[in-house]
């Protein structure tokens, strides 16, 4: 199960850390989208995590990732991190018994983990997450999945928001990044975040954005969650701001999503579209795994579809309006 590469490495792990070579009980984590090797590991009757990076190129490095964790592990909202070795890509952190996270538990606490990421001390790694999008596009399109008719409305109102929505270097922050479900445990009490692969200093909308589609129903609880977030109510410039990098996410998902299900073939055009909330709610619920190259698909459409008729709308015409006019006066 641990490749043979890594038995050494792990075996000098658990012996500086737990005092042991060796394991009870080992179990491979499948839940993740990650290429990380993810283990339940037991040790003396007590459940622990290993996680072994099997990239080797320079992206996986993990440098960042660690001093990510442990720098949310010291604030308390991720899982003690017992080891941890750059140069052996493996780490060892407690265990979390995760339970089921009620959708009002979880808007209840979630804006406040947020925030207290976003509070983290701020790390070298930096990206333009809309510069990053249009990389992404632009390997979607080169990779023609899709007939261009299919998505040609879809990029040209994102080209429209992208225009217009800019960088604001107040709002860039330590991000998660990856804030599905699956990264986010719930023990009955308290909420910890794990894997902090993709984490580096983004837009904080990016994080809400994210959670946001798991989490808000209406226009109501978009406010509230923002307001919670934020400790005051939002400004209209907030909201706008909010919604458009939510559209903006939906695209990121519909072309990333595209790419990694499609295995380079073109995407059936007749596939049926599953309902966005619906589907968002099985995942929140844990009926639906995004591990296959079909549920990837899904998702992507599922994003496809919301993200262009969310920006069909007039609410999208008049956040570009508010945002566009605040950064005009600002």
């Amino acid at each position: 199960m641990i490749p043979e590469s890594k038995r050494a490495v792990v075996e000098r792990a658990l012996k500086e850390t737990l005092g042991a070579t060796d394991y009870e009980d080992i179990r491979i984590l499948t839940e993740g989208l990650s290429s990380a090797l993810v283990c339940r590991i037991e040790v003396r009757g007590c459940p622990y995590l290993l996680r072994i990076i099997t990239r080797t190129d320079a992206a996986a490095d993990p440098t960042r990732q660690y001093e990510c964790m442990r720098s949310a592990a010291k604030a308390g909202f991720a899982p003690r991190v017992l080891y941890s070795s750059i140069e052996d890509r493996i780490s060892i952190t407690d265990f979390v018994d995760a339970r089921p996270f009620p959708r009002g538990v979880a808007f209840d606490l979630l804006p406040n983990t947020i925030r207290a990421v976003h509070a983290l001390p701020r790390i070298a790694k930096s990206i333009d997450y809309l510069e990053a999008m249009d990389g992404f596009i632009h390997k979607f399109e080169a990779a023609a999945l899709l007939p261009a008719s299919e998505t040609q409305e879809l990029f040209r109102l994102y080209a429209q928001m992208r225009g217009i929505y800019g960088q604001d270097d107040s709002e860039i922050v330590l991000n998660h990044n990856d804030l599905k479900p699956e990264n986010i445990l719930y023990d009955g009490e308290r909420v910890w975040l794990v894997d902090w692969e993709a984490a580096f200093m983004n837009d904080r909308n990016v994080d809400l954005a994210v959670v946001a589609n798991f989490l808000v129903t209406n226009d109501a609880e978009e406010r509230d969650l923002l307001h919670a977030y934020l400790g005051t109510p939002p400004s209209e410039f907030d909201l706008a701001r909010f919604f458009l990098m939510r559209q903006a996410v939906g695209v990121f998902y519909t072309v990333v999503f595209s790419l990694f299900g499609a295995g380079g073939k073109p995407i059936a055009l007749n596939a049926p579209v599953p309902d966005f909330r619906d589907y968002h709610d099985r995942i929140w619920a844990g009926e639906i795994s995004l591990a296959g190259s079909e549920a990837k698909l899904d998702y992507a459409r599922v994003h496809r579809v919301q993200a262009l008729e969310q920006m069909r709308s007039s609410r999208f015409e008049e956040a570009l309006r508010i945002v566009a006019e605040g950064q005009g006066s600002a």
